[in-house]
């Protein structure tokens, strides 16, 4: 087996001299003691020099490209693109790319002393973090950084990636007819045409839309994602303590935001339409945290029922018995669900005959549950329903979610 001196003999030998003091003593850390790598490389030379004639490094490292000795000026024009960007953020995450030569030639370094040490990336990447936390007086943050850095030495620039801000709150949708999200023309898919008047959407404005303009405005952000906890049907109207979301910038410019102000001016601007409430900053996690949340959820539905026959109030007693709903896929949904039969719950149901062939009610009930087709029974695809059980047709001819209780 090689001992150290005759792996950095050949380390060198490999780069005819060519490799710096930090790249060579990486290598044979943590084997060699010393206060850092540039340390450990400039002992491995002594030993070296005194025992062989070795070459002189007479041009650039060949896997870093001496890019330690110019680390303040890529420090500067870091800091100069940052500046220029104009964009806030309170920490950041230091990434680089370099050329397909230094990686293989490092790779090769590294088959022969078997080094298991930090790559030629990460020591770039924690240098330069450590000088940055100084000079922009930020805190590096590896698992969710507002902004990472990418320093690019194949091109000599920085790439700026500003992460996404999330924000929760709930909404409240006043007015029927408004889709939750942008719903793009079913002719042209986006694109424009006679059909939608060129705007590319099936529906002038959403819940999204509505709420995330003066978002993207305060921030100075790209574009918008809305996440919802489910979400209720075009005709549906989202009332009480509203449904909760998480809204999703791209690209912010500004993270700092006053939420209290951003909420008057939401709802100025959505009046009689969309309400938000408790908005709040959160972490990314939360987006698939709320979608996921949609069918573990007990909801509140006020539902008014027309019948084909009227009932009497003895009749209505049977829909007491709505407990254990098996409910196949709906038709109305069947191109975009998968067929299968899911099981729901009704927890409460309370009824108030409005006159003999209408009925209001308020139904308590685990999420999931369809309950415009709880109601008609969907060709006998729900059992059992409020069809069933009067032993008369009836459809849901108005709703409103009441509740949504995470």
């Amino acid at each position: 087996m090689k001992n150290t001196t005759d792996q950095a003999r050949e380390i060198v030998e490999l780069t005819q001299g060519n490799i710096c003091n930090r790249c060579l003593g990486r290598n044979f850390y943590p084997q060699l003691s010393g206060k850092d790598n540039a340390d450990r490389g400039t002992y491995l030379k002594e030993i070296l020099s005194r025992e062989d004639s070795i070459p002189n490094k007479t041009k650039s490292c060949q896997l870093c490209g001496d890019v330690f000795l110019d680390l303040e000026n890529t420090l500067e024009k870091i800091i100069s693109i940052i500046e220029k960007s104009q964009v806030e953020f309170s920490t950041f995450l230091v990434g680089c790319r370099l050329s397909p030569d230094i990686l293989e030639k490092e790779k090769e370094i590294q088959e022969i002393t078997g080094s298991t040490s930090d790559s030629l990336k990460k020591e770039i990447n924690r240098e330069l973090g450590k000088e940055l936390e100084v000079r922009l007086n930020r805190e590096v943050d590896f698992d969710n950084p507002n902004l990472v850095i990418m320093m690019d030495f194949t091109r000599n620039w920085v790439d700026l990636q500003t992460n996404p801000l999330f924000m929760e709150g709930r909404y409240r949708k006043l007015l029927r007819g408004i889709p939750q999200t942008r719903w793009p023309c079913r002719k042209c898919r986006g694109n424009g045409c006679e059909r939608c008047n060129f705007t590319g959407k099936m529906y002038p404005e959403s819940v999204e839309e509505l709420i995330a303009e003066k978002v993207l405005t305060a921030s100075k952000g790209k574009e918008s994602r809305f996440h919802g906890a489910g979400r209720e049907d075009l005709d549906v109207r989202m009332l009480g303590g509203g449904r909760p979301f998480v809204l999703e910038i791209k690209e912010p410019k500004v993270r700092d935001l006053d939420l209290e102000e951003l909420t008057s001016q939401i709802n100025h601007h959505c009046q009689g339409k969309v309400e938000v409430l408790q908005l709040k900053m959160v972490g990314k996690d939360r987006r698939s945290g709320v979608k996921a949340s949609s069918t573990e959820t007990y909801k509140v539905y006020r539902a008014l029922v027309e019948l084909e026959e009227e009932v009497s109030p003895e009749q209505t007693d049977a829909l007491n018995s709505l407990k254990v709903i098996k409910q196949r896929t709906p038709v109305r949904v069947s191109h975009r669900r998968a067929d299968k039969i899911r099981t729901r719950e009704v927890k409460d149901i309370k009824v108030k005959i409005l006159d003999p062939t209408h009925l209001e009610l308020i139904i308590d009930c685990e999420g999931g549950l369809y309950i415009k087709e709880l109601i008609s029974g969907d060709e006998e695809r729900t059992q059992p329903s409020v069809a069933s059980l009067l032993g008369t047709g009836a459809q849901c001819i108005e709703l409103d979610v009441l509740e949504v209780n995470i």
